[in-house]
């Protein structure tokens, strides 16, 4: 490990210098301000990342130089702990990108926080909503124990934007259930290992490339012609011109029962299944046709076709529908090769899987069908009509990880080739995962035509008495209900895509008693980091969705929560109304025509305004803070 990951203990005469002094003061309050540091920085990291830096910020909290001290006014604290605890927060509140290059380095070891339970899971949700000034001022308060005007007043000279709006929003979430914090100690960390095998290729790899560059930089001194220095490097798996193609023998396995020994749940974890992963012939064309690919290699958008770097990792070779199929995974991308005439390489993004996402492989299509392959630690697998919410799930059958013929993808070259791509007849997987994964852990996969099915996720309309809520699985009756009425405005259907989710953002109440309207955000991200949006609104009795908006970027996303459209509407008495809607921090909707304009605050978050006939408008929405933004288009 590289850095320090405790305080260490105070410089001798630790009086004689301001920043020995500053040193000092640090130390004495070390895992005070870790743990302060924890809860302010931003919630999209995993926990290993974040202990990391969290550790990393206040170490960087101490300067090389202090030759004046000046006190933060506004507190009758110690002011050298003060002015340490405000560069802490200065450096959560405008990180640089520099700063993740400059934290603690672990290696072959995972640290965790000692979570406790649903409340510390729920907490680190309600912290993921929050901006970057409400999550340091929820850390002034709880782990501070500062009053609301001593927190505005530090966030003020840290540098925050309204500090104000931030502190409430902190004490709301303050107000909540006793969460308690023992699970947000950055201290008190567990350690596990990580995936043993998977080091132990990569250190072979780093050493092949290693020796490689030594071997380059020995012949280049030498000058043309010298002999090649003795010692020669790991050969490459790539097929070099007029050589001979990869061993097979060099393939990665992974014992049948390593998902249950790992806290990496993703391809890694994935035995070699099939009956002929022992056929070196097979095996061989397979890695020969991925060293040299060629005008049968099929990659999917964002996917590189270089060779990988190292004997990749074997998932499956076997026989399906007649043809003969393997499956290698190199750490990052899903190769499936189709043996035979009409066959070929097709090649997928698959870095940073999860226990959903590496849920399932589209092994073998067949006209209309699929088969899947399925990650070991699925426990039971159906399927269920996209439209038909209130029909149960239907058992699919497997063996040994292979699933029966399903209903797939619409492949026949449509513009939008996936199972939600008509919204009629779409099957989806519905699995389980086994408890010793999660307990009643069920999640939806939807087949879009290559090799990775994508995740479907939900997020229910907004509670204006909680913080915002945050993506769950499908499978709820609401959940199914919503993807049944709105699945087909999805604004990107194509293979590559990872995850997809619904998010209900708002419940219209229409004029004339004329129901209830929900307006919903569908969001796409794909494995390459891309992603898109699209605003919809479903109204009575409507057969699908209205879409209203939508385009490329992070709209609807965790790091852009705030959304608003509009549609124009006829109510059954024959009235013409603009309707507008906003998300939870929407609080003025402002709407303008040719010869009209409304301008009104909106506490629900809806806006409905009676017109005599349609014409272009111009809409905009304000948020809480004062925030203006505009609907996607």
């Amino acid at each position: 490990m590289a850095g320090r990951i405790d305080g260490g203990a105070p410089p001798r005469g630790a009086g004689a210098r301001p920043v020995a002094r500053a040193e000092a003061t640090l130390v004495r309050h070390y895992r005070r301000l870790v743990r302060l540091a924890y809860l302010a920085l931003p919630a999209d990291r995993d926990r290993h990342s974040r202990v990391l830096a969290a550790h990393a910020a206040v170490q960087r909290a101490l300067p090389s130089r202090w030759s004046r001290l000046r006190e933060p006014a506004g507190t009758d604290e110690d002011p050298l702990y003060a002015a340490l605890r405000l560069r802490v927060l200065r450096g959560a509140l405008h990180p640089r990108p520099a700063d993740r290059l400059r934290t603690p380095r672990v290696w072959g070891l995972r640290l965790f926080t000692p979570g406790s339970g649903e409340r510390d899971a729920a907490l680190d949700r309600e912290l993921a909503a929050l901006g970057a000034p409400a999550r340091s001022a929820f850390a002034l308060l709880a782990v501070e124990e500062l009053t609301p005007e001593q927190a505005v007043e530090v966030l003020l000279q840290a540098g925050a934007t309204d500090p104000g709006q931030a502190v409430d929003e902190a004490a709301r979430l303050c107000a909540g259930p006793d969460h308690g914090l023992s699970a947000f100690d950055p201290c008190a960390v567990r350690v596990q290992p990580t995936d043993l095998l998977r080091r132990r290729r990569a250190f072979g790899a780093s050493l092949a490339v290693a020796a490689l560059a030594l071997t380059g930089t020995a012949a280049a001194l030498a000058g043309p012609g010298a002999p090649a220095p003795a010692g020669a490097p790991v050969r490459p798996l790539a097929v070099p011109p007029g050589g001979t193609p990869p061993d097979p023998a060099r393939l990665l396995r992974v014992a049948a029962d390593q998902w249950q020994h790992t806290a990496r749940i993703d391809f890694s974890a994935w035995p070699a299944r099939g009956d002929r992963r022992d056929d070196t012939a097979l095996l061989g064309r397979a890695l020969a046709a991925w060293s040299g690919p060629g005008p049968r290699t099929r990659p999917e958008p964002g996917t590189p076709t270089a060779p990988p770097q190292g004997p990749p990792q074997l998932l499956f070779a076997g026989t399906v529908d007649g043809a003969a199929v393997v499956v290698l995974y190199d750490g990052g991308r899903l190769a499936r090769w189709t043996d035979g005439p009409g066959g070929g390489l097709d090649l997928a993004r698959a870095d940073d899987s999860s226990v959903t996402t590496a849920g399932a492989v589209v092994l073998h299509r067949q006209g209309a069908t699929a088969r899947y392959l399925l990650a070991p630690w699925i426990d039971a697998a159906d399927t269920r009509r996209i439209d038909q919410p209130d029909v149960p799930a239907r058992a699919l059958d497997r063996v040994d990880g292979v699933t029966a013929a399903a209903p797939g993808a619409n492949t026949t070259g449509s513009r939008s080739p996936g199972a939600l791509a008509d919204c009629l007849g779409a099957t989806v997987l519905q699995l389980r995962s086994s408890s010793t994964i999660a307990e009643k852990h069920s999640f939806l996969l939807a087949d879009l035509g290559g090799l990775v099915p994508a995740h479907l996720s939900y997020t229910p309309p907004p509670d204006r008495t909680q913080p915002a809520r945050q993506p769950r699985e499908a499978v709820g009756q609401d959940a199914l209900l919503a993807w049944a009425r709105a699945g087909c405005a999805v604004p990107d259907g194509t293979p590559g895509v990872k995850q997809l989710n619904l998010w209900a953002f708002a419940v219209q109440q229409l004029p004339q008693n004329a129901g209830a309207a929900s307006w919903v955000c569908l969001r796409a991200d794909r494995w390459n980091g891309e992603g898109s949006a699209a605003t919809a609104v479903l109204l009575p009795n409507a057969r699908g969705p209205q879409r209203t908006g939508g385009g490329p970027g992070r709209a609807c996303s965790r790091f852009e929560q705030d959304t608003v459209g509009w549609t124009w509407w006829r109510s059954p008495q024959g009235t013409e109304f603009l309707l507008a809607a906003g998300s939870r921090r929407v609080g003025r909707i402002t709407a303008k025509g040719p010869d009209w304009s409304a301008d009104r605050a909106t506490p629900d978050h809806t806006l409905a305004v009676e017109r005599p006939g349609r014409a272009a408008v111009t809409l905009e929405a304000v948020l809480d803070g004062g925030t203006r933004i505009a609907p996607l288009r």
